[in-house]
């Protein structure tokens, strides 16, 4: 009998994007450390954002 995959819990759709300025250094600086802790810029500033809003929100 042949397995079907199961689909995974689809997740909010991402479509928004965010820019900011910073300076060359600060951002090599940035992605070296995320790719030296397997994961990256975009990953480590959403995880920011969401602890930051979910710390706000508790505040209330």
């Amino acid at each position: 009998m042949d397995q079907v995959p199961r689909k995974r819990a689809s997740k909010p759709k991402k479509d928004a994007q965010l820019i900011i300025r910073l300076s060359s250094e600060e951002r090599d600086q940035f992605i070296d450390l995320c790719e030296q802790q397997d994961s990256t810029a975009s990953r480590e500033i959403r995880r920011f954002i969401r602890q930051y809003l979910r710390s706000q929100q508790d505040d209330k």
